[in-house]
């Protein structure tokens, strides 16, 4: 029996020896293993869920339990963000989706899992070198003039490096860290199991949405060539907004993995400084933002799903003295149903107005139930007070915003549902429309009636166009423009009227 066991234990030490040889001769990093990611994202939702446990023994409702609450939503959201750092890739795109969430999710949360859309691991040079040698065929000296070496950005798919043409021309090239790809489909079959465990331990928290839309995006995120061509999409589509820049793809040196486009100069939107010193109005980039996002939502159906800071510069061109909107990473798309964008139309202008009727009807019709007040307040992140009233008519305050805040932790139960229940498409339009109330809450614009007055013209418009669409004689066709155009005169002249009042105040 010794003589066995001693013959087992040579055996095994010779494998173990020569598994660690193997695998210091290939430098594997041991953060690779399929195995390693799901112990680390297993154990941290073991973590958390437990520290969630424990407020089953303090009593619902008290200032005690409150406080607790708000303890362990800092401590589970900084366990999440740290298990997102160091499984990088797709494990940073989910966290970088919920941190844009300010009004779906607890502050906690929102603040602390912000930081992964400016903090994202870089690939080494040598990895860069290597995905464009084996994307390419070529090395980096054969293809640019120069490369510099320090990436511009890092995000949590890909970095972005600045080179220079043999012909002049800077550009900036996006390559993708090497490993996200064979990973990200693994990646997301460990978040679907943890999520379900979280939903059999926690049934009233359902995120299988969040698990559903990294399953769907990411593939086309993956796909630089899909990137390429949505931007070319979109610059054709909104070419009729002279500040609008997209930059110019170069076909030839891009593929799935690398994409190259004009180098593009500028300062993040939310940077107010920057704005101030390069002599940049704010009211005039949060009107234009606010009018190409409409355009997109509620006449194309054709929405850019990523407007973080980091993906909108602005930039004063020296020459013509013009302000112009520079957009960038055109991974994430959401194509809108033509049903579904007419009645998320009509949603908003019932918002505006102060419809209850209309608000019921196509909140209702948009998947909401009998959710639908939750629904319009998670939509605007206004109260259901000055929802009653009008969200065109009532100023936001600091208040109310609180508020919202407040409650998003509340109705943290009520909101998964709610999430679960709507059509697809709107998940996406609610993570563009709070990082989009980011921006402007930074420029201080957001208590603007501008906005409401853009909304209100795209889709009077879209309304217009479908109706045209369907009619079947001249004469229809021509009363619908007619009353088109009355109405926009109309909204013409109380944006007249708000102008000649904010002059006198002023005075």
């Amino acid at each position: 029996m010794a003589g066995r066991l001693l013959r087992v234990s040579s055996f095994a030490t010779a494998v173990v020896a020569s598994s660690g040889f193997y695998l210091y001769n290939k430098k594997l990093d041991f953060n690779d293993l399929s195995l390693v990611r799901f112990g680390r994202a297993a154990a941290t939702t073991i973590i958390i869920s437990y520290d969630y446990l424990c407020l089953r023994n303090m009593e619902y409702g008290t200032e005690e339990y409150w406080e607790l609450k708000s303890q362990v939503h800092r401590r589970s959201a900084e366990r999440l963000r740290d298990l997102c750092c160091t499984n990088r890739g797709t494990f940073i795109k989910v966290g970088q989706h919920l941190g844009a969430l300010d009004y779906l999710l607890p502050d906690e949360y929102t603040s602390t899992l912000k930081v992964l859309h400016s903090n994202a691991p870089q690939s080494s040079v040598e990895e860069i070198h290597q995905v464009i040698r084996e994307d390419l065929g070529k090395e980096i000296s054969d293809l640019f003039v120069s490369f510099d070496e320090n990436p511009r950005g890092a995000a949590s798919l890909a970095q972005v490096h600045k080179a220079v043409l043999h012909d002049g021309r800077t550009v900036a090239v996006k390559v993708q860290h090497p490993k996200v790809r064979t990973q990200s489909s693994k990646d997301i079959v460990v978040m679907e199991a943890l999520v379900n465990m979280v939903h059999w331990l926690f049934p009233d928290f359902a995120f299988m949405w969040l698990v559903e839309e990294a399953k769907k995006n990411m593939p086309l995120e993956l796909d630089f060539l899909n990137e390429g061509r949505n931007a070319e999409k979109l610059a054709a589509m909104l070419a009729h907004f002279p500040w609008l820049r997209i930059p110019k793809i170069h076909w030839e040196l891009s593929t799935t993995r690398i994409l190259t486009m004009d180098y593009a100069e500028g300062g993040q939107v939310n940077d107010r400084g920057y704005m101030k010193t390069h002599g940049i109005d704010v009211n005039e980039i949060s009107q234009n933002l606010g009018k190409m996002y409409s355009e997109m939502i509620f006449v194309q159906g054709f929405v850019h799903c990523d407007p973080h800071p980091g993906n909108v510069l602005v930039w004063k061109c020296p020459n013509t003295n013009k302000t112009e909107i520079v957009l960038l990473d055109h991974g994430l798309y959401q194509n809108l149903h033509p049903d579904f964008r007419l009645a998320y139309c009509r949603l908003w202008q019932s918002l505006i107005k102060g419809d209850m009727k209309g608000i019921e009807r196509y909140s209702r019709r948009l998947g909401a139930g009998e959710l639908y007040p939750l629904f319009a307040c998670v939509l605007t992140a206004r109260s259901w007070t000055s929802i009653n009233a009008g969200i065109g008519k009532t100023p936001v305050t600091c208040s109310e915003d609180v508020e919202i805040r407040r409650n998003a932790a509340l109705y943290l139960p009520q909101i998964s549902d709610l999430l679960n229940r709507v059509p697809r498409q709107m998940l996406l339009l609610l993570k563009s429309n709070d990082l989009l109330r980011g921006i402007e809450t930074t420029l201080q614009t957001r208590a603007s009636s501008s906005s409401f007055i853009i909304m209100s013209r795209c889709c009077t418009r879209a309304i217009a166009r479908h109706k045209r669409s369907k009619a079947r004689s001249r004469l229809r066709r021509l009363q619908i423009t007619l009353s088109e155009s009355l109405t926009l005169w109309q909204i013409g002249l109380y944006e007249l009227f708000l102008w000649v009042k904010e002059l006198m105040l002023g005075g």
